[in-house]
């Protein structure tokens, strides 16, 4: 069973319904019985980071998910703000300390030449490393983007995909178990899907 993390923030059952569309069993919780249980996590959000970490810390969640992903290694991917949350610090309205799992920084996307923030659309992932989550998704594939910040890491050997909008940012990184994508994957249509499906079986 895939579990998808219910934090009280994002698009739980798109995300879910992408799971199901690659052949995995899925629920949607925040309890400790089907966390511990899961094959591996999901973990998901749209919106801001401080409201984020304010609802895993009020549910219990942060000492839960630290136990699975940190000491038991159990596979989990972050989607756009749940990416974010993984990183040790934000700057989106202030500062605000994350969950810490990979030592990076969550930043507001530099704007150039007159783009608009937020980002938002269909935008090239390059991939920068191999990584078996690309598994037959070539090069330059489009993927679905929403979001004004992004997640720097001072790791650069985790960095294994990148974008473009008026600068190139990481928007894909994995570290051991972590996996995370500033990209919507179960809104990125096929290339969504299989990375999905590259994630949930190795995971």
């Amino acid at each position: 069973m895939i579990v998808i993390i219910d934090y009280g923030l994002g698009n739980l059952r798109s995300v879910a319904g992408a799971v199901k569309r690659v052949g995995f069993d899925v629920c949607i919780s925040n309890k400790w019985d089907d966390l511990k249980t899961a094959e591996s996590l999901i973990l998901p959000g749209v919106g801001a980071f401080g409201d984020g970490m304010r609802n895993l810390r009020d549910l219990g969640l942060v000492e839960m998910l630290n136990e699975l992903v940190m000491k038991e290694k159990k596979a989990i991917l972050g989607i756009c703000l749940g990416s974010q949350l993984m990183a040790k610090e934000s700057f989106e309205f202030g500062h605000h300390e994350g969950l810490g799992w990979i030592d990076a920084s969550v930043v507001r996307i530099d704007a150039q030449d007159g783009l608009r923030i937020p980002h938002v659309g269909w935008n090239h992932l390059w991939q920068t490393k191999k990584d078996n989550i690309f598994k037959n998704i070539p090069q330059g594939a489009l993927f679905y983007y929403v979001h004004s910040f992004y997640v720097q890491p001072r790791e650069k050997d985790i960095v294994i995909g990148e974008c473009e909008y008026g600068i190139r940012f990481p928007v894909a990184f994995r570290k051991d178990n972590i996996c995370g994508t500033q990209f919507h994957p179960e809104k990125s249509q096929l290339c969504g899907l299989e990375l999905l499906k590259n994630f949930l079986k190795k995971a």
